[in-house]
């Protein structure tokens, strides 16, 4: 099969953030408005902007954020009566901070952190899933975890979530971060490329690539991060205090739309994984093999679970990725999870 999608569709969409539910560096590359992102207005459905409330809204980029984009298009937002401007940020703690967004995906660490020093924020939901989609994958002759001593590893982005993964993998099997060349080779394409090309041995990585690895024969599964860290969250749905207060029903809103788009992709999935293929340009056996082992974390639970914050939160402080435990009943508002 050749590789010719590398670098095409999957780069506009997920390039950035998809580190995401995921934990991502805090390094800012500033906000902009989705380049081919539909408004409810621009939907099938129809409708006027006059009719709609603005909202602001920063999805992940990358296919932790198509299920959103796909509910866009079915009109779950404009039914709310949403007019949602899809807004791409590489930071979404500094973008709701600086009010270019009102709400936004983040990863569960950002946001604890951040606001566990002051930022004027609240987590309103988690996201549809809270468990790490990760992966550890190895090029071919490389058997098993212990074989990476002496070899080289990619980890994403140093202090991320997908470090933290790594290095818990790697500490479990007796491997410290000294074992092995550890490197920052980005994310999904780019972490891709660094194990074909022979630039790492090993790197964490998110689906499609875990698959596609399998499938074209450059690399196997060595390790799934949600075995190891079950209870670390990744995921949330995060606004600004102001944005909260003035605008309270928007906030319901969006997550009922969020979560309405979520549950119609998981139990539509022959037209969701249309709609993924035209997005992300991988052949459809990956997309079905990426799909059925990542159902599992397909929660579409809104809830967020305090003791898996707590144990986050230990976590991070045991890697020296966050320096105290905050109390996280301060950080939260969940006035407006959608009933079940």
């Amino acid at each position: 099969m050749k590789r010719k999608w590398i670098g095409t569709g999957i780069v506009t969409m997920a390039l950035a953030l998809v580190l995401a539910g995921c934990g991502s560096s805090n390094n800012a590359q500033g906000t902009a408005p989705v380049t081919g992102g539909t408004t409810p207005t621009d939907s099938a459905s129809g409708g006027t902007s006059a009719e709609l409330q603005k909202i602001k809204y920063s999805p992940f980029n990358g296919v932790s954020g198509l299920a959103v984009r796909f509910g866009i298009e079915k009109g779950f937002f404009k039914d709310e009566g949403l007019d949602v401007e899809l807004i791409s940020t590489q930071n979404p703690i500094e973008a709701l901070t600086s009010k270019d967004v009102d709400i936004a995906d983040s990863a569960t660490t950002n946001v604890i952190v951040a606001a566990g020093k002051g930022a004027p924020l609240k987590i309103v939901s988690s996201m549809f899933r809270t468990k790490g989609p990760f992966y550890l994958i190895a090029k071919p002759g490389i058997e098993s975890i212990e074989d990476l001593k002496g070899k080289k590893v990619g980890a994403a982005a140093l202090g991320s979530g997908l470090d933290v993964y790594t290095q818990t993998i790697l500490n479990k099997h007796g491997l410290s971060k000294n074992d092995v060349t550890y490197l920052a080779n980005g994310v999904n394409d780019a972490a891709y490329a660094s194990l074909t090309s022979g630039q790492v041995d090993a790197t964490i990585i998110h689906e499609p690539f875990a698959s596609l690895a399998e499938t074209e024969g450059t690399g196997k599964i060595l390790a799934k991060g949600w075995d190891y860290l079950p209870t670390f969250h990744t995921g949330v749905l995060v606004s600004r205090n102001d944005f909260i207060k003035e605008h309270p029903d928007l906030v319901e809103k969006l997550l009922r739309a969020y979560f309405k788009s979520q549950e119609y992709a998981k139990s539509h999935l022959d037209e969701y994984k249309k709609f993924f293929l035209d997005n992300v340009k991988v052949d459809a056996a990956v997309t079905d093999k990426a799909f059925e082992r990542e159902n599992v974390l397909w929660e579409n639970n809104p809830d967020v679970d305090l003791n898996a914050l707590q144990d986050t939160q230990q976590v991070q402080v045991d890697l020296g990725f966050q320096d105290k435990i905050y109390d996280i009943k301060d950080l939260l508002d969940l006035r407006f999870i959608p009933k079940k």
